[in-house]
């Protein structure tokens, strides 16, 4: 977003949102998009968008208490080994506050650009997390798979949480099944209620399916207005966190009164 691409004003809404209690600032991630736009690329390739590890990394400077997400990483795009220390940085940095948010992907030109292919990117992202949590948490970190193979090599400092939240992106039944795999939580963005009502159903049904005991993290990103009505019947159907999101070619000056107009206490979320 071209407005918080300078840094004066990305700090002060940073602020803004950790004074208004916030729970996380969450920052997307594309490397390259389609130029000219075509579907289903989310956005213009002049819109300005900051490299999501360099942006935590400012955040964390800037801030002491609020968390800090990717929403979410391409994964099958990066070099696992460079994201996971890059990651565990950020961690570190921050003091224990990474949300490592993830996804498949699904914009076949920016994939082909970075030289990965669309076919397969599933099992790519797979492996990938599975050997990012290899160097984060294991005491001798080794993996060998399709895509990753390392052994007898380490990466220090490790991360300050153990384990590091992994939240999964994506609506579909596979992206569901990752999350309720590999993930710590799921993160859905732009559904409306209904839409938020039929994806959660649908993991329900996958998390029976794949035998998974332990709850999922359930994060949103609302494609209406909140109020404490909407936030409420969110959170009745099982979502723990709503994600705002400004509009494209918004001023400063807007995102601030978005920012303000949204936070917790005014919209009737509360934030542990």
């Amino acid at each position: 977003m071209r407005a918080l691409a300078s840094p004066t004003e990305a700090a002060r809404v940073a602020r803004l949102a950790e004074d208004l209690g916030y729970d996380s600032l969450w920052v997307a991630d594309h490397v390259v998009v389609p130029s000219p736009r075509v579907p289903p690329s989310p956005m213009e390739p002049t819109e300005a968008l900051l490299d999501p590890v360099v942006s935590l990394t400012f955040f964390a400077a800037h801030t002491s208490r609020i968390k800090l997400a990717t929403g979410v990483l391409v994964l099958p795009q990066r070099n696992p080994l460079i994201l996971a220390k890059q990651l565990a940085s950020v961690d570190v940095l921050s003091g224990g506050r990474l949300v490592a948010g993830v996804a498949a992907g699904y914009l076949e030109p920016e994939l082909r650009a970075v030289g990965v292919p669309l076919e397969r990117r599933g099992a790519r992202t797979d492996e990938h997390l599975a050997a990012m949590r290899s160097l984060w948490h294991d005491a001798s970190p080794t993996f060998s798979g399709e895509f990753v193979q390392f052994s007898g090599v380490d990466a220090f400092p490790r991360p300050v949480q153990n384990p590091v939240p992994v939240v999964v992106g994506g609506h579909s039944r596979l992206a569901l099944r990752r999350a309720a795999r590999f993930g710590d939580g799921w993160f859905g963005y732009l559904l409306g209620l209904r839409a938020a009502r039929e994806h959660l159903a649908e993991l329900a049904s996958v998390v029976a399916e794949v035998g998974r005991s332990l709850p999922l993290e359930i994060t949103v990103t609302p494609s209406r207005r909140l109020d404490p009505d909407s936030v409420g019947e969110y959170g009745g159907m099982g979502v723990n966190r709503l994600v705002v999101a400004p509009m494209p070619g918004w001023s400063v000056a807007e995102i601030e009164e978005f920012v303000r107009a949204n936070a917790p206490e005014r919209i009737g979320a509360a934030c542990s």
